[in-house]
């Protein structure tokens, strides 16, 4: 079955992922210095890297979605 619509399901999950990663990796950024605030993560930076790896998968599906075959 090769009919369809077109529509292209990588381009608004990656975005989501994209944005979602850079408001996380942000915040995550903004609250590394505060005291005692990743004390229950045994001081990992949680939202850092977690935002920085869901960035990075988002845009991995928006690369894979832009540079596919026609």
């Amino acid at each position: 079955m090769s009919g369809g619509i077109g529509l292209d399901i990588r381009i608004p999950i990656g975005a989501m992922f994209a944005l979602m990663g850079l408001a996380l990796s942000g915040y995550g950024w903004m609250t590394n210095g505060v005291p005692g605030f990743y004390d229950k993560s045994l001081g990992i930076n949680i939202n850092l890297w977690w935002g920085l790896a869901m960035t990075l998968f988002g845009s991995g599906l928006l690369a894979t979605a832009r540079f596919k075959k026609p």
